[in-house]
């Protein structure tokens, strides 16, 4: 079976939600929403706690309501929604190989929006030592256990991490009258914001930083994290284990289209419009840059939706301009290519907290934009660029972060 359609969007979280509603706002009819879970919202559908929907509905919500809401304005736009469909490969030319209940399917789309979004790492993957007792999982596992399947997996955890989504982890322990033992960041101090994690003190969850962890004891059922801490072994009584922040790009279907990939996202390599290797296909959200609020995917993919719209009336082109190569100290930077013509703004990440300048440059060393930078590890940094003329465009562009001490 094969069907055509204008825009294919492969994700229906935040940013291809919101993509869609725009795209179907601009005037296009012929919109499919591509969702392998079997209910469209992505993340936030088992985010049970506040705050969600500020910027994109003006209130506070829960994030079931949220993804609610996406979903409707979706739907009560014209916007086609095809759950329980994996994409397992985007050809040339617009050409989608589908996964589906009823077989193996093909959909034909002029233009392609990538918006996988991200997963929280696995416990192999972050190499933990230790048997695999009962009651070790990440975050997404947590709050689809409480929130979808109402089930209470532990009642004294350990959560391993101090990202964002650690204090998701948090708010949704306390909202089900789990009381966590203690937060354990492996790095030399926590990734977020010292008033964000005021709510683990809040709460009276300790917070213990540059711990090494040593193994997760027993048999069936967690019985104990044990660490090293400030030269010290200790061993923290528990019942669970959750693994929480650590994103990685879900770049599955990226990888099987053979689009080009950047090393420091591992999601797909992109130009200021957003556009990938491929000409026809583009990319926005999480898969681009993990992690990001939910409100911003959802402005992201809608901006994603304009450059879609303005580029359906022209024939597909792959991007040219230069490329931009992060120096020590920057983990990526997106998009990775800037062409000429219209202004843009690069997502930044640093290696841990730092203090300085950011600086872009071109080939001979001018200075193309720059700004000064105080951030806390997993804070998101943007720099602002101008049109670049062509004479910037010649070669590579440098990103350099002067620290200061």
């Amino acid at each position: 079976m094969n069907t055509t359609c204008d825009v294919a969007i492969v994700g229906g979280g935040p940013a291809g939600l919101g993509a869609a509603l725009e795209l179907s706002k601009l005037g296009l009819r012929r919109v499919v929403v591509l969702e392998r879970f079997g209910e469209a919202g992505g993340i936030p559908r088992h985010c049970g706690h506040p705050p969600f929907g500020m910027r994109e509905f003006k209130r506070v919500l829960s994030g079931p309501a949220y993804a609610r809401r996406l979903v409707q304005a979706a739907e009560d736009a014209g916007v086609e929604i095809r759950t329980d469909t994996t994409v397992t490969a985007i050809r040339p030319g617009g050409v989608l190989e589908l996964a589906t209940t009823a077989g193996a399917q093909t959909l034909t789309a002029r233009r392609v929006l990538i918006a996988t979004g991200n997963r929280e790492r696995t416990r192999a993957q972050l190499l933990a030592p230790g048997v695999r007792p009962v009651g070790v999982m990440n975050t997404g596992a947590l709050q689809s256990m409480v929130y979808l399947e109402g089930k209470r997996p532990f009642s004294r955890p350990v959560i391993v991490g101090t990202e964002i989504v650690a204090l998701s982890a948090l708010l949704t322990c306390r909202r089900h009258g789990i009381k966590p033992v203690a937060m354990v960041e492996t790095r030399d101090r926590p990734q977020t914001r010292r008033i964000d994690m005021m709510l683990a003190r809040l709460m009276g969850v300790p917070v213990l930083a540059g711990a090494e962890i040593l193994a997760i004891e027993g048999r069936p059922r967690v019985e104990a994290l044990r660490l090293r801490h400030k030269g010290e072994e200790r061993r923290l009584d528990c019942d669970g284990i959750v693994f929480s922040g650590r994103f990685t790009p879900e770049a599955t279907v990226a990888r099987q289209s053979d689009l080009a990939l950047d090393a420091g996202t591992l999601g797909p390599e992109i130009d200021a419009d957003g556009r990938s290797s491929d000409p026809q296909v583009f990319v926005a959200g999480n898969v681009l840059h993990p992690v990001e609020t939910a409100g911003h995917c959802w402005a992201e993919g809608r901006r994603a939706a304009q450059t879609i719209f303005r580029d359906l009336r022209k024939t597909p082109k792959l991007g040219a301009g230069a490329r931009i190569v992060p120096g020590a100290g920057l983990r990526y930077v997106v998009p990775q290519r800037l062409g000429a013509g219209s202004a843009a703004t690069l997502n930044i990440r640093t290696d841990g907290a730092v203090r300085g300048r950011v600086v872009l440059s071109d080939a001979s060393g001018r200075e193309l934009a720059a700004r000064s930078v105080r951030s806390y590890p997993e804070q998101p940094v943007r720099l602002s660029v101008p049109a670049l003329d062509s004479a910037a465009l010649a070669g590579d562009l440098t990103l350099r972060l002067d620290r200061k001490d």
